[in-house]
């Protein structure tokens, strides 16, 4: 299903899309317009594939969860962009820890790794994997970008490109047979996003993730934590199942030291299948929901 209200280029409806299978990666800078393509490019392989994924890999402008994770979503008919969908349906994470991915390159890696592999064991043709706007090469961005092609060995990269932004990540790719390469103008309409529109979209998306939460008390000396138990009021972890999937998030609300307990917000309804808890890199104002980075 293509979402009404996108504008949609006449290069993107041009696209000869037959032919297309395994992996799609969405490159581009950020306000590129990644995110309505990669919508647009799933609701068009969709209505003619029965097993298509969705990945929304951008841990600071989800759209498909909270903040600070990453989601592999099979079914999407009836999901407004911007919505996340029903845990209902088939629904996958991987917590990065951080909205950015700078200094978390690695846990990106291996989330992109493990949900690509959750797709691919469970029958999906093809996966429209929306990467994030990290592309500079003095943040990492460009490493990040080789690293990820290489792991994922993608059939085709869609890269949406203003001008020669993206040259230091196309220009090997084009002399390549590794994967298939289609650059592409970005929608005239892309929104270009400020800062503070940013972080009110993360306040929003983490105010609806923990609407009608509770609160849970962790034992944290029977489970495994990562990477120590750095527990402290307003710190973002996560409930981890054994195949290292986040079953939920958790705003730490006390820390009882001497008892090894700690009581975390979260939507959770049962720590039932809880294997491990992961702590991040991020503190949250259960106030209004604005975050901000442990440096």
């Amino acid at each position: 299903m293509i979402p009404a209200e996108l504008d949609i280029p006449p290069d993107w409806e041009e696209l000869d899309l037959s032919e297309l299978h395994g992996t799609l990666l969405v490159v581009g800078e950020p306000n590129a317009g990644k995110s309505s393509f990669s919508r647009y490019l799933y609701g068009r392989m969709n209505a003619s594939r029965t097993r298509v994924a969705l990945i929304d890999g951008d841990p600071g402008q989800a759209t498909l969860g909270p903040p600070t994770t990453i989601t592999l979503a099979l079914k999407l008919d009836g999901v407004p962009p911007g919505e996340m969908p029903d845990s209902s349906e088939f629904v996958r994470r991987s917590f990065i820890g951080s909205t950015t991915p700078y200094r978390h390159m690695l846990p990106m890696l291996v989330g992109a790794a493990r949900l690509v592999s959750a797709a691919n064991q469970a029958g999906v043709e093809t996966i429209v994997y929306d990467t994030c706007g990290l592309v500079q090469p003095d943040s990492g961005g460009l490493s990040l970008k080789q690293a990820k092609i290489d792991l994922l060995r993608p059939e085709t990269v869609f890269a949406i490109r203003n001008g020669h932004e993206l040259d230091a990540l196309l220009r090997p790719l084009r002399r390549s047979r590794r994967t298939r390469l289609v650059e592409l103008a970005p929608s005239e309409y892309a929104r270009v996003r400020s800062m503070a529109t940013r972080q009110a979209h993360r306040a929003s998306q983490y105010r609806r993730y923990f609407s009608g939460s509770g609160v849970q008390r962790f034992n944290w000396s029977k489970l495994a934590v990562f990477p120590k138990p750095g527990f402290s009021p307003g710190r973002l972890v996560a409930l981890e199942d054994r195949l290292g999937f986040t079953l939920a998030l958790g705003v730490v609300v006390e820390v009882e030291r001497t008892a090894r307990q700690v009581s975390l917000l979260t939507p959770l309804p049962s720590p039932d299948g809880v294997d491990a808890i992961q702590i991040g890199d991020i503190i949250i104002d259960t106030g209004t929901f604005h975050d901000r980075i442990i440096s």
